[in-house]
């Protein structure tokens, strides 16, 4: 149970705040869109923290037109007392102290998603400036931050004056106790320009899904947009909505477990098709590679399946099931709470604490075993679904061997059309898979020998949602990527072989360049997912525009990105001028695609390790990617249809 005195003494310090503006993709990842969300999150989690430990019903999260970003909650709010140890208040010891924080013992926060997070000080750090509100004992005391460091004392004023004193009054949450944080990102550190509203929205529907009861209300100021997200069955309405267009073959399950340190919600169901849904959470954050959590529910439905169709009769002589004839078809939601949890990374996308796997495993086994008792139609179910995949199974390995033996990739042999590197270290090694021969010979001319590999491909790519998998293995294409990585496919599949640790996708920034973009993350997602789940997978970002006046030139991203740069750079002649109007003459080339690069151009643009933009591709909302993939690539025509109709209004019509 949290401590309800919370104070500055439970404030933990480890050490101080350096560094962090002069390397911040050592806290925050990098200083792209991932770093700028991670700012964000990190603000965030301290307010579901929270919630988790009972202190709070609400938060409201703003993205305001002056690019700011706000969240407040009706938390305890920050204590304001002073520390013991760094003889500061304990907010401005929170925000200017690296890994300060109230959530390094069980006392405060049972529960915590940011035990190992950076922290609000690393937010603070990468701030131009900061401000934080706390509202306890009738009174609200503001503090105020410019890059880490404190401007001015502490302001301490009474409640009643708030309409006066707090410019952001309006968005403010708490009634009696709360903290609400205002945050301005240093856009001279973080490459991404503003925040993503959708990807937010999308993350904060999840976090709520995943703590039945909290009332999250995001707004956005720039798009116009208010949503109030609250699920009161929280997992249940999760996994109600994510197969709200698949065909069940059981009916929705839910069950929970419980310790003093150890809570486990589960919802499940199975589908009719063969595909797999399993998504893990540790104390709300999204455990992409699962771990010890998903080890123990895959044991222990492996078991309890097992034993129930050996009692009720349904095997032959020595038939049983593997954990994979029991994932055919399941879609299953786990969600883990539990008092320091450890993980295998500091991205958090692997459980790592072994008691997870034995308690999962114990509430499973007894939670599920009575529900199948009580319901005996429905382990019946299970266990019909369980037989076909069984059968199934034995086929497809059966197929796979005799197209494998045909001699695909038996030879592994390197293809012809890849102009390999030298380097045979792995971790030092990428591979630019190229849209088309131009662009593969200017690639070919403009790389590093040493570390970068070129492989072109020709034609168009092949949809592997809708092909067969002798059919795939038979294009050639695809053939020469799976032989060019190295690692196999299907049950042949081995990630230490992988000779590259960089996969990067470069094709032309058009719409003709993101359709073969996503015909090829479809074939990895479906059949190399280790390759995303393990960040491997990367998109090159090519310019869209070359732009020349003067001695000058610089290259650009976007329409956005172009008109930015020409009206910076005539305010410059004009400020220059003494504001006298003199217009720049400009050179503005648009590149339809990477063929019409140089090889000199290409490399300073797209290629250089120094100056190149790549986006890594991650599953992290997978549920958002295996339906977007299915939508568009699949072959249900409603979808597809309905995404066109719905998105359209976005496309560049002078690009299509």
């Amino acid at each position: 149970m949290s401590n309800q005195s919370y104070g500055a003494a439970e404030i933990t310090v480890l050490e101080g705040l350096e560094a962090v503006r002069k390397r911040p993709g050592m806290y925050i990842g990098n200083t792209g869109k991932e770093g700028l969300h991670r700012c964000l999150g990190e603000i965030l989690d301290n307010s579901v923290d929270e919630y988790m430990a009972g202190h709070a019903t609400q938060i409201k999260v703003v993205l305001r037109k002056d690019g700011s970003a706000l969240v407040s909650d009706d938390g305890r709010g920050i204590p304001t007392d002073i520390h013991p140890k760094t003889g500061k208040t304990a907010i401005e010891t929170i925000m200017t102290v690296l890994h300060a924080g109230g959530k390094f013992s069980q006392e405060n926060y049972q529960f915590s998603g940011g035990l190992h997070g950076v922290g609000a000080s690393v937010v603070n750090a990468l701030s131009t400036e900061m401000g934080v509100w706390v509202h306890r004992d009738d009174k609200i005391h503001y503090l105020a931050f410019s890059k880490g460091k404190t401007k001015g004392e502490i302001d301490v004023f009474d409640v009643s004056l708030a309409g006066q004193r707090v410019p952001v009054v309006e968005h403010m949450v708490a009634k009696k106790t709360g903290t609400t944080t205002l945050f301005y990102p240093d856009f001279t550190i973080f490459e991404a320009v503003e925040f993503d509203s959708k990807q937010i929205s999308e993350g904060l529907k999840q976090t709520a899904y995943l703590n039945k009861g909290l009332k999250i209300n995001f707004v956005d100021e720039n798009l116009n947009t208010d949503e109030v997200f609250c699920f009161p069955e929280g997992i249940l309405t999760y996994l109600q909505d994510i197969t709200a267009k698949d065909t069940l073959q059981t009916p929705l399950i839910q069950f929970e477990g419980k310790t003093p340190d150890f809570q486990l919600e589960v919802a499940m169901t199975y589908g009719s098709d063969y595909n797999e849904k399993l998504f893990a959470f540790t104390n709300g954050i999204i455990n992409p590679e699962g771990g010890m959590h998903v080890t123990g529910f895959k044991s222990a439905m492996t078991k309890l399946i097992n034993s129930y169709a050996q009692l009720k009769g349904f095997f032959k002589k020595d038939e049983r099931f593997t954990s994979d004839d029991l994932k055919e078809g399941i879609r299953v939601i786990l969600s883990l709470k539990m008092a320091d949890p450890q993980f295998t990374s500091q991205s958090k996308v692997k459980l790592g604490s072994t008691i997870a796997r034995t308690l999962t495993d114990k509430m499973v086994t007894e939670k599920l075993g009575t529900f199948l008792e009580e319901n005996p139609s429905v382990g019946q179910s299970i266990v019909v679904k369980a037989q076909l995949a069984m059968k199934a199974r034995i086929a497809a390995k059966a197929a796979r061997e005799s197209v494998l033996r045909k001699g695909v990739l038996e030879s592994m042999a390197l293809p012809g059309k890849l102009a390999d590197c030298s380097e045979k270290d792995p971790a030092k090694s990428e591979i630019y898979i190229v849209e088309g021969d131009s662009a593969g010979g200017s690639a070919k001319q403009g790389r590093d020998r040493h570390t970068q590999a070129i492989l072109p491909l020709r034609g168009k790519v092949l949809n592997t949602e809708k092909a067969t998998l002798d059919r795939i293995m038979n294009y050639e294409g695809i053939k020469n990527m799976i032989i060019a990585f190295g690692t196999g496919i299907g049950d042949k599949f081995d990630i230490e072989k992988l000779r590259y640790h960089k996969i990067i996708l470069m094709t032309d920034a058009d719409v003709d360049g993101a359709h073969i973009t996503t015909l090829l993350l479809t074939f990895l997602y479906r059949y190399m997912a280790e390759l995303i789940e393990g960040g491997y997978i990367y998109m090159a970002r090519p310019p869209l525009y070359q732009i020349k006046w003067g001695k000058k030139v610089e290259y650009v991203y976007s329409d956005l990105e172009k008109d930015a740069l020409t009206e910076r750079v005539r305010k410059e002649k004009s400020d220059k001028s003494e504001g006298e109007s003199r217009d720049v003459k400009f050179e503005i080339q648009r590149y339809k695609g990477l063929g019409e690069m140089n090889p000199e151009q290409l490399w300073d643009t797209t290629m250089d390790p120094a100056h190149r933009l790549l986006w890594q591709v991650t599953v992290g909302e997978a549920a958002v990617a295996d339906k977007v993939f299915e939508d568009l690539m699949g072959s249900d025509v409603d979808p597809r249809k309905r995404f066109i109709e719905d998105n359209a209004v976005f496309a560049e019509v002078d690009s299509i």
